[in-house]
């Protein structure tokens, strides 16, 4: 990681000089050069390829490292929303994450302090939480499932996080820019700098004579603004020769009009008259019109009248008709009420008489249930009963039957006896 560093800040002095001699060079021919160093570099980013494993190894390093910083810059985040991801991260990913959690305010609070006696402890704690660190990455590239959801979602890095995974992303280019320039290609490189310098110098030159022209143009632009505001001076006292020809016009226009406009007035006032004569002939035609219109007035009154007292009969007798329904609605509202208490009663009735037979019924079942038990008891007893009775009849016949066996063979009996003793 030393090196790795070192690389980064040699990469940033190189990429600070260069920018300050472009700067020097000129503004316009400092961009034109950029633009061509960036094309070449964008050249032997897409279409080169590492020719050797170091190389390969070395992209690999600095790829890692960049999917690591990724990762890590998260990890802040993924914290603030610890109870969202548990499931999904499991459980020793969210007890090193708690532990990373506990360090760092550990950290803050060491830091806040700030004093030399907790050097030690500082140290010692810093490696705690790079050792934490390495293990939540460890856990989480394990998953590349997970590290790819994670870096899915919406979050925002802090803007010194981002130039710093940004900065080491242009040294990886830079690296590789780097390890597949030969030193043929760096020769080539330094010469075609060399050209851009000595055509940024030419074109210095240009701009200086440039300058001079514009300077000689902006003099002779302002001759000819001379010599325009003279030319505009004269035109003013023209002017000034005009304006005075042209009141002595608006005084004869004036009169002329004044002798129009008594003609005109005189020409209005008999219009005037002849409209009066119009106005008057058409009031008597109103008059007559109003005559009219009030004979039919007069009538369409009487109809409206009609029909008023005719709406107020029909809504007389729609109220009586409301009424006659409403006392009808109201007398079968009572009777739906009285029957619906009634159903009610009978229906406590009927619940109750439901479970008085259900009682029965279950009476009835225990008492069958008794029966068939009993009923059984005696089969079984008559069976015994009857097999007991077999048995002695049996008993009784063998007994019978024994003396008789008994009396034929006694004399053999005896004979057997006999020859045991002996």
């Amino acid at each position: 990681m030393g090196a790795v560093f070192q690389l980064c800040s040699e990469y940033q002095c190189r990429t600070q000089k260069e920018r300050n001699k472009l700067l020097v060079m000129g503004t316009e021919a400092a961009e034109k050069a950029m633009m061509a160093a960036g094309a070449v570099k964008a050249l032997d980013l897409r279409w080169l390829k590492p020719n050797s494993i170091e190389t390969e190894r070395i992209l690999s390093v600095l790829d890692e490292t960049i999917a690591k910083l990724e990762l890590s810059s998260l990890i802040p985040r993924i914290i603030g929303s610890l109870d969202r991801f548990a499931d999904l991260l499991g459980p020793e990913i969210t007890t090193n994450l708690m532990e990373y959690q506990k360090l760092s305010k550990q950290m803050e609070q060491l830091l806040v302090a700030a004093e030399e006696e907790d050097t030690t402890n500082l140290h010692l704690l810093g490696q705690h939480l790079k050792c934490c660190v390495r293990n939540i990455l460890r856990l989480l590239l394990a998953i590349p499932s997970l590290c790819k959801a994670l870096k899915h979602e919406v979050w925002a890095r802090e803007p010194a996080t981002e130039a710093f995974i940004k900065a080491f992303g242009e040294f990886r280019n830079f690296m590789l820019e780097r390890l597949l320039t030969s030193p043929t290609e760096e020769e080539e490189t330094v010469r075609l700098m060399e050209d851009i310098s000595l055509r940024i110098n030419r074109n210095t030159e240009t701009i200086t004579a440039l300058q001079a022209e514009l300077a000689a143009a902006i003099r002779t632009r302002d001759e000819e603004i001379q010599n325009k505001d003279n030319m505009i001076k004269d035109l003013k006292n023209s002017m000034e020769v005009l304006d005075e020809c042209c009141k002595n016009n608006i005084l004869q226009v004036k009169w002329e009009g004044e002798k129009q406009q008594k003609e005109e007035l005189q020409a209005s006032q008999a219009r005037c008259a002849r409209l009066q004569q119009d106005i008057q002939q058409l009031e008597a035609q109103l008059n007559k019109q109003v005559l009219e219109h009030r004979a039919s007035e007069s009538a369409l009154r009487k109809r409206k009248c009609r029909v008023e007292t005719e709406i107020l009969n029909w809504i007389q007798a729609y109220d009586t008709d409301m009424a006659e329904k409403q006392a009808e609605f109201e007398e079968v509202h009572a009777a739906y009420t009285k029957e619906k208490a009634e159903l009610s009663l009978l229906m406590e009735k009927h619940a109750v008489l439901l479970q008085e037979y259900s009682q029965i019924e279950e009476e009835r079942r225990v008492n069958e249930e008794k029966k068939k038990q009993a009923l059984e008891k005696l089969a079984v007893m008559t069976l015994a009963a009857t097999r007991i009775q077999a048995f002695w009849r049996g008993y009784l016949i063998r007994s019978t039957f024994k003396p008789k066996k008994k009396k034929k063979g006694k004399g053999k009996g005896k004979g057997k006896d006999k020859k045991e003793k002996k």
